[in-house]
Parts: C-alpha cells; structure tokens; sequence
C-alpha cells in the first residue's frame, strides 16, 4: 500500500500501530495527519497576503489620482467620478491623471510579471527582463522611426517599439536555440546579451550622427508616464493581456522545469514548448511596456525578489503577487517624482533607477544573510 501525495509517500513499512486513523485514508502517521493543516495554513497566509497586495495596490491608485503639482483631496477625487461638475480639479483627476494612473497600472503589472517569468526561465533570481534584449530591440526601432521617418508622437512610436522588441525576442530565442541541446538558459542569457550589445552599438551611431534624433529619442528613453493617453492605453493594452494569461498559463510548468529539466520532463512536462511560450509572454509584457512608456529599470528585477521573500519560489503564486506589486511599485515612484521637484516633476525612469538600486542591494543582503 502507498499513499502518496507532492511531499510525502507512505509505505507498509512507516505505518506503526502508534499510526491514527484519518477519514478516507486509513491509518496514518500522526506527523502525516499534521501536514494537511500546516500547507492549508500557508495556503490562507499567502492567499491573505495577495489580497493585501491588492488593497496596496487600490490605495496606490487612489493617491496617484490625488496627488501631483497640485495636490487634490480624496474627496475631490471620489466627486469626479461620481458627481462630475467640470470644474479644474475634476478635470485634472479624469482628463491628466486618470489615463496616467492607468498607463502606470497595466506597465507595473506587466514588468513585474515579466521579471518573475524572466528569473524563472533563466533559473537565475537575478535576471532582468531586458535581458532577452527588448530594450535593445524597441531603443533601436524607435531611433530608426525618428531619424528616417520623422515620428515623433507617442502613439506612433509604440508601434515602431513593440515591433523592435518581438524581432529582437525572436532572434534571441533562433540563436539560444542553435546547435545542440536547443535553448538552454545559459545560451538565451549569452545570445541576449549580445544581441543587446549590438542593437545598442547602432543606436548610438544614429544618435551621434543626427542631433535632432537623439532630441527626440532622449524623450522616450528616459521612461515616463507622462503624457501617455488613452490611445497608448488602448495600443498596448491587448498585447499586455495576452503576455499575462500565457505568463500565469505557464505558472505550473515552470515549476516542474525548477526541478531540473530531465525531472520536468519525467514529470510530463514539454520543456521547450514552456520555455517558448514563456518567452513569448515576456516579449508581449515587456514589448508593451517598454513601447508605452519607454525603457524602465530595476521594476522587473526587484519587484519579484521582494514577492519571492514572502511567496518562496512557486509560481502559482509568485506570478500574481508579482503582477500586484509592480504597478504599486511604479506608481509610488511617479508619485515621489511628482513631489520632490514641485512644480516640475521627475520622470518615472529615473525615480526608479535611483529608489530600486538601494532596495536591489538591500534585497540581495537579506536574501544572502537568510542563506547563511
């Protein structure tokens, strides 16, 4: 006789007559009996936890609509959308804030879960979503856009950028997957990062060679929330939401595939057709985001860190707490950036940069004096 669950398999042999009885199952252990109760307890923290995240992120939300160079009181705030008189502040709140803060929601959902499928399917607690080389791609493809075609709206560069960022995932993916073995983690990282490298080569000589393109293209690389519209929205909004249910679709597998390739495969698990699904999941989340708002640093690489503190490494559960607190994260940096240079602001891209680097290294400390 065996029974036999993810953690535990009982044989003839560990059932003693010290051995309870548990409804549906026989006699058991009394150590067996109590590890039912214990997951169900870690499955209610970390289902509470998600709904916190959730409150997190509604409060976030409600205080990007509230505060900027003008502060606005909640109250106002509620009234603009519920008793609308076209006064200034209501104006402000649904006109200049609302698609922002909207912009803001689904970029900071798709870069957190695109960093947390990027670290899973690189193995690497460390990766960052550009490392497939899409910011490279979209940089490179927005340069081109302005210097040979003279666009120079948002919302005919997203197009020019999200389509820079899939050749570039696509070609990344061709050369990981040269030569035997197919695409390994350890090749996507080395093909990205050249790649990468290249790209980035050619964007600064089209730069250093027009003036007037790298005026316009300086704009869009510093990563900014500002000025992004409905039409962005609405651009990006469809590819972002397709890259989040094959991002969650993929949560399982990648499990399997933490365990080691030939243990996944052993396991039923089509390692390549995962590993191509969830680049795929990473161009659209990413692609998107970074044609929406430009390229923005350190979302995707400590936001996941911080979920995978308190949610470990399942991805059933680190996909979506990652998705919560990307756009919380995002959005509390616009936030302070709206705040500390009153009454100009400072751009979303740079407020990340300089408040993800010291939480990246304080992050990397604990995570390493926890292993210690």
């Amino acid at each position: 006789m065996a029974v036999t669950d993810a953690t535990v398999t009982v044989t003839d042999a560990t059932v003693t007559d010290a051995a309870l009885p548990i409804s549906g199952l026989g006699h058991l252990p009394a150590s067996i009996r109590a590890a039912a109760p214990a997951r169900s307890r870690r499955f209610s923290t970390k289902a509470i936890g998600l709904v916190g995240c959730a409150g997190a992120l509604g409060i976030t939300l409600l205080l990007s609509l509230a505060i900027g160079t003008k502060p606005i009181a909640l109250g106002d705030v509620v009234r603009a959308f519920t008793a609308f008189d076209g006064s200034n502040d209501h104006l402000v709140v649904r006109e200049l804030r609302l698609p922002r803060t909207l912009v803001g929601l689904v970029v900071g959902a798709a870069l957190g879960m695109a960093g947390a499928l990027m670290q899973a399917i690189t193995r690497n607690p460390l990766a960052d979503p550009g490392l497939l080389g899409v910011n490279a791609g979209a940089a490179l493809a927005v340069v081109t856009a302005i210097w040979m075609f003279d666009f120079t709206s948002v919302g005919s560069l997203v197009w020019f950028a999200f389509l820079g960022a899939a050749i570039t995932s696509v070609l990344v993916f061709a050369l990981g997957s040269l030569g035997r073995g197919g695409a390994t983690p350890v090749r996507l990282a080395l093909a990205g990062a050249a790649l990468s490298a290249l790209l980035a080569s050619f964007t600064s000589a089209i730069t250093l060679l027009d003036q007037a393109t790298l005026d316009q293209y300086r704009f869009w690389a510093v990563g900014s929330l500002g000025g992004r519209d409905e039409t962005v929205l609405m651009q990006v909004s469809p590819f972002i939401a397709v890259g989040l249910v094959l991002g969650l679709c993929c949560a399982w597998p990648l499990n399997t595939m933490g365990l080691g390739e030939e243990t996944a495969r052993a396991l039923g698990t089509r390692v390549g057709w995962t590993r191509a699904v969830t680049a795929l999941a990473v161009t659209l989340l990413c692609g998107a985001a970074t044609a929406a708002c430009g390229p923005i640093a350190f979302v995707g690489l400590v936001v996941p860190l911080a979920a995978r503190a308190f949610t470990g490494p399942d991805q059933r559960w680190l996909l979506p707490y990652s998705a919560l607190l990307g756009p919380v994260v995002l959005l509390s940096c616009d936030i302070v950036g709206r705040v500390v240079a009153r009454p100009a602001e400072v751009q979303v891209g740079i407020m990340t940069a300089a408040l993800g680097g010291p939480a990246f290294v304080w992050l990397v400390r604990r995570v390493r004096m926890a292993q210690l």
